[in-house]
C-alpha cells in the first residue's frame, strides 16, 4: 500500500529564526544553510513575513525585500516560498488601509513569494476578506487560517472544536478564495485530542481534495503528539524546522518527526534522514556564533497557563534583556492568565500575543490595570475587530478612560481606510520630506515600520544582533577599566569619579556643576517643592513633549518612552512648571531614573 504523501514546510528561516532568536539573524550568515536545505530535497519554505519582516529593519539594517530576492535565487523558480500575514495588519504594526493591504500583496509577489498564509488573531472572518481578495488578485496562493490555542485552566467560552467549526463555516460561507486551509497554534498549547477532533471535523466539512495543514510549536511539549493526532485525523501538511532552531519555542525537528513516523503509512515530503543530517550540520555551523537564549530551547509546562507563543516569547525576552528587566519575566508570564481571560480570548498569536504580554508587563510593573497598553486597550474596545467573547466590562471601561477612545463595533478595515495617516499619499509625502527615493518598496517599508522604517531608509537603522564573539568583546571591554579618573553621568549630571583597586578612599566630585551634553537639562528657577519624575520602565526616550519652563497640568504628557514595543507616556503627577528635562531623545533610561523635575 502506498504511503500518504504529507507536504512538509520548512519553517527554519522564518518561524524558526523568530522563535529562537527573535528574528535577529543576518542573511549572509544563513544563506549557506538555505543552499544545504535545497540540496537535501526541501522545496517548500516559510521564508519571510510575520515579525521577520520588521526585525530586519528594526535590528539588522537589512532589507527584507532584498533578502527575499536572494532567497529565491538560491532555491530556484519552482520552490514554494511562503510568507505569513495577519489579515488587515498584513506585516504592519497596525491595521492597514485598502491601499496598503493591496501594496503588501503586490510587493510580496514581486519579491518571490508563492503562497501567503493569512490569519486573524481574533478569528474575525471580516478581517480576512479583503486581504484574501488582494492576495489572489496578485497571483499568489492564499492559505486561509483558523487560529488555535488551549485556554488557561478555569477559562471557558472559546477555543473549542465547536468554536473552530463555527469559524471555519464562516470562512466557507463568506466565499473567501483559498488554495489551502491551516489550523495554526502559535503557542503549541492545543491538546492532541482537540487537535484530532478539530482536523476530523474540518475533513468532513470542506470539499473533498482540500489541502489542510497544522502548524504548532513545541513550547508546551505536546507538538509531536499533536502532529501524530493530526496525521491520524487526515491532515495533508505539517510544518517543521531544523536544528538548532527546532524544538523548544519552535516547531518540531524534521528528524524527530521522521523518527516518530517510522513504520507508519506516511511519507514526509520524500525527505531522507541522511540528507537532513547534512543540512542540519551546515545550519548549526552557520548559526554557531549566535547567542542561544536558554528559554528558546526549553519546554515549559506552565505555558498552557499563559499561553505565550514561541515566536513572541523569545522576541520579548530579547527585549527584556536589552532593557535590563529579564528578572520580571516569570511574573509577567504568571500575569497573563488574567489578561487573556479579561481580553476576550483572542488567540495568543501576533499581534494579540504582544498585546497580552504588554498588558501583563504593565500589570506587573505599574500595578493591575493602572496602565493600559495601547494595543490591548484598542483590542478590548473593538478597534481590531470582534473578540471571540465579550471582554470584561470593567477592563473595557478602564481602557476607554485611559486611552480616551469609545468602544466601537465598526469594521477594522473601515476604520483604517478612513484614517488619512494610513494612505499612500501620507507615506509618499513623508518620504519626500525625508528626501528618500519614492518607490513602492520604500512606501511600504515606511508605512509598515514607521519611524524605524524611515531610519533604515536614511541609513540610520540600529544593528542589534546577539553574537557570542561580540558579547565576549563587550565583556572584556567592561573588565578593562583600570584605576584612574573617569567621568560618569548620573541622572544627566556629570561627575568625576576616581577609581582604584582594593579598599582605597575614592572621591566623587561634580564637574563644575556641568550637565551631561547628551541630556542637556535646562534648569528653570521655580518656587515650591521640587518633584522628581521617574521612568516607570526601562527603555529609550522616543519623544520629548514638554520643555523646561513650561506650565503643565496634572496628567499632561511630559515625554514618551519606547519600551518593549510600547509607547509609555510620562505624565505630570500634578500641576506645576517643568524645572528640567534630564534626558534627550534616544537616551536609554532605567527603571526609576529621574527623567524630569517638576517645580
Amino acid at each position: 500500500m502506498a504511503k500518504k504523501f504529507i507536504d512538509v514546510m520548512d519553517t527554519t528561516f522564518r518561524d524558526g529564526f523568530q522563535s529562537v532568536f527573535g528574528g535577529r539573524v543576518l542573511m549572509n550568515d544563513f544563506f549557506p544553510a538555505v543552499e544545504a536545505a535545497k540540496t537535501a530535497g526541501i522545496t517548500h519554505f516559510e521564508f519571510a513575513g510575520g515579525a521577520r519582516f520588521q526585525s530586519l529593519y528594526f535590528y539588522l539594517r537589512e532589507d527584507a525585500f532584498l533578502m527575499m530576492d536572494k532567497f529565491r535565487e538560491i532555491v530556484g523558480p519552482d520552490a514554494n516560498l511562503q510568507t505569513l500575514a495577519r489579515g488587515v495588519n498584513t506585516v504592519m504594526l497596525d491595521t492597514g488601509s485598502k491601499e496598503l493591504i493591496d501594496l503588501h500583496a503586490k510587493m510580496f509577489k514581486k519579491h518571490g513569494t508563492t503562497t501567503i498564509r493569512n490569519f486573524d488573531a481574533l478569528n474575525d472572518v471580516e478581517n480576512l476578506k479583503y486581504s484574501a481578495e488582494r492576495i489572489v488578485h496578485h497571483g499568489l496562493k492564499h492559505e486561509v487560517v483558523v487560529t488555535m490555542m488551549d485556554l488557561p485552566p478555569g477559562c471557558y467560552g472559546a477555543h473549542t472544536v465547536e468554536f473552530y467549526e463555527k469559524t471555519l463555516r464562516e470562512i466557507l460561507d463568506s466565499g473567501i478564495p483559498y488554495s489551502s486551509i491551516c489550523f495554526k497554534d502559535a503557542s503549541g498549547t492545543s491538546n492532541p485530542q482537540k487537535v484530532f477532533d478539530t482536523i476530523a471535523m474540518a475533513r468532513k466539512l470542506v470539499p473533498e481534495g482540500t489541502h489542510i495543514r497544522l502548524h504548532t510549536h513545541e513550547t508546551a511539549g505536546v507538538s509531536v503528539a499533536a502532529y501524530m493526532a493530526a496525521l491520524e485525523a487526515g491532515i495533508d501538511g505539517i510544518d517543521m524546522a531544523a536544528a538548532p532552531v527546532s524544538g523548544g519555542t519552535s516547531q518540531p525537528d524534521i528528524l524527530t518527526m521522521l523518527h516518530a513516523t517510522k513504520g507508519m503509512s506516511y511519507d514526509l515530503g520524500g525527505l531522507e534522514i541522511s540528507k537532513i543530517l547534512t543540512y542540519e550540520k551546515e545550519l548549526q555551523n552557520s548559526l554557531s556564533d549566535y547567542f542561544m537564549p536558554p528559554e528558546a530551547t526549553m519546554v515549559s509546562p506552565i505555558i498552557p497557563f499563559s499561553p505565550m507563543p514561541g515566536g513572541a516569547l523569545t522576541a520579548n525576552t530579547q527585549m527584556m534583556r536589552d532593557n535590563g528587566m529579564m528578572d520580571k519575566f516569570p511574573e509577567v508570564i504568571a500575569a497573563m492568565t488574567e489578561v487573556v481571560e479579561k481580553g476576550g480570548y483572542g488567540t495568543s498569536v501576533t499581534p494579540v500575543s504582544q498585546f497580552y504580554f504588554q498588558q501583563a508587563l504593565n500589570n506587573v510593573m505599574q500595578g493591575p490595570w493602572n496602565a493600559i497598553a495601547p494595543g490591548y486597550g484598542k483590542m478590548v474596545l473593538g478597534y481590531f475587530g470582534k473578540t471571540p467573547v465579550a471582554p470584561d466590562p470593567e477592563v473595557v471601561r478602564i481602557a476607554s478612560e485611559k486611552l480616551g477612545l469609545p468602544p466601537t463595533t465598526e469594521k477594522a478595515l473601515d476604520l483604517a481606510n478612513a484614517d488619512e495617516s494610513k494612505s499612500l499619499n501620507t507615506w509618499i509625502n513623508k518620504l519626500k520630506e525625508e528626501n528618500i527615493e519614492i518607490t513602492e518598496e520604500n512606501i511600504f517599508i515606511a508605512a509598515a515600520c514607521q519611524d524605524k522604517g524611515i531610519a533604515f531608509l536614511k541609513g540610520d537603522g540600529e544593528l542589534n544582533v546577539r553574537k557570542i564573539s561580540n558579547m565576549k568583546k563587550e565583556e572584556e571591554g567592561s573588565r578593562s577599566m583600570g584605576s584612574g579618573n573617569y567621568t560618569v553621568v548620573v541622572d544627566g549630571q556629570k561627575f568625576s569619579v576616581q577609581v582604584a583597586e582594593g579598599d582605597a578612599n575614592i572621591q566623587v566630585t561634580a564637574v563644575n556643576g556641568e550637565s551631561a551634553e547628551s541630556s542637556t537639562p535646562k534648569v528653570v528657577a521655580t518656587s515650591g517643592t521640587q518633584l522628581d519624575i521617574k521612568a516607570l520602565l526601562p527603555g529609550s526616550v522616543w519623544k520629548i513633549v514638554a520643555n523646561p519652563g513650561q506650565s503643565v497640568n496634572e496628567g499632561d504628557v511630559i515625554l514618551i518612552l519606547e519600551s518593549m514595543k510600547m509607547e509609555i507616556d510620562i505624565v505630570a503627577p500634578k500641576g506645576g512648571v517643568i524645572k528640567s528635562i534630564n534626558v534627550a531623545t534616544n537616551d536609554k533610561v532605567v527603571e526609576g531614573q529621574v527623567v524630569a523635575v517638576l517645580g
